[in-house]
This record gives structure tokens, C-alpha cells and sequence, in this order.
């Protein structure tokens, strides 16, 4: 009985000192005074359910204090083995609202036995971990047998604890309670993952799909071309790839300095000014079209912010702006070798802007266009025919 009643000074002693806080409190902005005041009230609910029950406990203890001296004797040792054990002990009821915290326990949650002692248990907890342990700990309240779980304290949120709860009936009361061991360090075998199976993501592979028909088309067109004639290639390549890849196609051939030699673009009467400025210009006056020639480094820009990087027409407007180009690629053709061309692809308006995986068949096609604009051209006597008219540089884009 002695160690029941120093307890419950203990804890009337943590109430008059946090009721002295809220009095000092006073004082703060009116603003806060209703927090102050949901204090106050929490503070009195905590005497209505929990100290003056405990009183009542005491004042009934005093009255039996001329029980059997072996019984008296037989609680104070089991209360000293409760404290004294070495490992976090706490004695809860199906609301986690703690009734006994040991030595270990204390050290552990850092809550002093006081303080904690009429509070849930689950509140020193981390918030992902308290719905879990309330729930347990109801189930073994009800008698549905032992738990065990694995939770965090909110001030070790890094050291998982393994918890085991376990039913337990004090003599003389009514309602069962319910033992919770930490085990620090410790957690229950985790069960063997079960690989999910990957689910195919549709459009992914229709992209794909798509991307490997551009590359096989090229690969044909290019096959089937007399072998000698550069820009001939780059052209066709140029047609291969506008309308079904890009919007506009523009290919300039490396040649004792840059040669503009087709600018494929939309068919819509508006855009054909556009086509006529792109196949006067002058490559050699777009930065990004002369940095390619000259390093052999491919370009891809989303949303290009230096609107100058291809040149301005002839009023002095840049091209970027003027074809709302939103993505571009400009690869060189070159690897492996000298570069041999340019090729400037252009998305524009909603158009979804050229990924990486796209850029990436782009710099296939080029290595592919490269090899074929190398080929040598056949000896005079074996040449099957007179070459084709030389293409116009300005055309329109087959949407194919």
C-alpha cells in the first residue's frame, strides 16, 4: 500500500504543477485562450476519471490494511518485480490508457511514471503506428488472445520496437487489462515478398511500337536509294520523318560549309511563308544548326527559352517564335566520322514534346542516314541512269 499511495502523490504533485502552468498562462493573448481553456478541462476530466478513483482505491486499502501481513507482503513483491524488471513493462487498459509504467519503460519512452500514468500509451507513438496498436490492444482486452506488432516512438522514430500484448486480471478489479512488453530491436520475421507481377503499360508499348515502325521505314527508304547522292538521302530522311514524327523537318548538308537542301512543313496555306523564309535561310545563321556541324553534339530542348537558337527570317523575327516551336531535336549526322549533315526537327503548338526515348531513335536514324549519305558512288559505266532533277528545298509535309 505504501508504494500505491507514493504514486499517487507523485502524480497529484505533476497536477498541481501543471494546473500552477495553465495559472501563469493566464497572461497570453486572448486568442489563446481557448487552448488554454481545452487544457483546463482536460486537466479536470483527468481528476474525474483517474485520481479520484485512485483515492478512493487508497482510502479502501487503509481500510482492509489489517488483511493477512502475507498478502501484503506477497503484493509488495510482485509490485518490486514489476519495476525492477529489465524489460520496458506497461500495464494498460483497452484504451491504451496506462495504469502502471515500470523503470525500463520510463527510460525507454522517456514519460515519467507520473506523468504517463491516466494517458494512452498509444500517444508516445508515431502517428502511423497508433490506430494499430489501439486496435490490438482492444482485441486482447475483449479476450481474443496474444498480439504482438511492430511500432516507433515518437522519440526514436528510427528504432523499431517489437511489442507483444498480453491479457492480464488484477485482483480485485472488474475490467481486464492488458500487458505490453518492448522488446527494443526486435521484430517478427517478415513473410516472404511476393513479386507482383508487372502490368504492360499500353501506351508505353504503342510509343515503342511506333518508334520501332520509324525505324524500320527509314531503314527501307534509305536501302533503296542509289548510292552517291548525300543530299538525296538526307531528303528522303527528311520525309520520312515529317508529319508522322515531327512537324517540321529542316536538312542541311555539310559541304565545304553548311547547304540547306529540304524544310518540310505543314501543308496549310498560312504556314507556307514560314517554308519560304526556312529554305532562304542561310544555316550557317542558326546557332544551333552551326553548333551541330561543328561539334557533332545533338540538341534536344523542351520548351526552348532562347528563341534565337535557330536564326530569324528576314523581318527579323526569330523562328522559334514564329512557328511556336514548343520542342526541337537538332542532330547531327556524323557518328561514326566526319558530320555529314544536319537534321532540325520541330514539334509545335499542343503537340506532345519529344521524350528521351524518341531522341534516342532519332540518334539511331542518324547514325543509319549518316552510313547511307558515305556510300560511294558507283564507277561512270555502272551508273543505271541519269540522276534524278535536284529536289525543291521548300515542300510540303506528308502526314503518312
Amino acid at each position: 500500500m505504501t508504494q500505491t499511495v507514493d504514486e499517487f502523490g507523485e502524480e497529484l504533485a505533476d497536477f498541481v504543477r501543471r494546473v500552477g502552468e495553465l495559472r501563469t498562462a493566464r497572461s497570453q493573448d486572448a486568442g489563446e485562450q481557448l487552448t488554454l481553456l481545452d487544457a483546463a478541462l482536460f486537466e479536470l476530466q483527468h481528476v474525474a476519471d483517474q485520481l479520484w478513483p485512485r483515492y478512493e482505491r487508497c482510502v479502501a486499502d487503509a481500510a482492509g490494511a489489517a488483511g493477512s501481513p502475507g498478502d501484503r507482503q506477497e503484493r509488495l513483491l510482485l509490485k518490486a518485480l514489476f519495476q525492477r524488471l529489465p524489460l520496458p513493462v506497461a500495464l494498460v487498459d483497452r484504451e491504451t490508457v496506462v495504469r502502471r509504467l515500470n523503470f525500463a519503460a520510463t527510460h525507454l519512452t522517456g514519460a515519467r511514471a507520473g506523468y504517463a500514468t491516466g494517458r494512452p500509451l498509444a500517444a508516445l507513438l508515431m502517428p502511423g503506428d497508433r490506430a494499430a496498436f489501439r486496435s490490438q490492444a482492444a482485441a486482447v482486452a475483449r479476450g481474443e488472445g496474444d498480439r504482438g506488432l511492430t511500432v516507433r516512438l515518437q522519440q526514436r522514430p528510427a528504432e523499431p520496437l517489437f511489442v507483444t500484448l498480453s491479457a492480464l486480471r488484477p485482483p480485485d478489479e472488474p475490467q481486464p487489462a492488458v500487458l505490453v512488453v518492448f522488446q527494443p530491436g526486435m521484430s517478427p520475421p517478415a513473410p516472404a515478398a511476393v513479386p507482383v507481377p508487372e502490368v504492360p503499360d499500353l501506351t508505353e508499348s504503342t510509343r515503342h511500337a511506333r518508334l520501332m515502325d520509324l525505324v524500320d521505314t527509314m531503314a527501307g527508304a534509305l536501302l533503296r536509294l542509289p548510292p552517291g547522292n548525300g543530299a538525296e538521302v538526307l531528303e528522303t530522311a527528311a520525309r520520312v520523318l515529317c508529319g508522322r514524327f515531327a512537324q517540321w523537318v529542316i536538312a542541311d548538308v555539310v559541304e565545304d560549309g553548311l547547304r540547306r537542301v529540304a524544310v518540310l512543313g505543314p501543308a496549310a496555306e498560312e504556314d507556307a511563308g514560314l517554308r519560304r523564309a526556312l529554305a532562304g535561310q542561310d544555316p550557317a545563321r542558326a546557332p544551333l544548326v552551326a553548333e551541330a556541324a561543328r561539334a557533332g553534339v545533338t540538341a534536344l530542348q523542351l520548351q526552348p527559352e532562347d528563341t534565337d537558337g535557330f536564326g530569324h527570317d528576314a523581318a527579323g523575327t526569330a523562328v522559334l517564335a514564329r512557328a511556336d516551336v514548343t520542342s526541337l531535336l537538332c542532330v547531327p549526322l556524323g557518328a561514326p566520322g566526319p558530320v555529314q549533315g544536319v537534321l532540325t526537327l520541330f514539334r509545335t503548338g499542343a503537340a506532345r514534346p519529344f521524350s528521351m526515348a524518341e531522341a534516342q531513335a532519332v540518334d539511331v536514324m542518324s547514325r543509319h542516314v549518316a552510313l547511307a549519305m558515305r556510300r560511294p558512288a558507283p564507277p561512270e559505266g555502272e551508273r543505271p541512269g541519269s540522276a534524278p532533277a535536284g529536289p525543291d528545298p521548300a515542300a510540303e509535309c506528308s502526314s503518312g
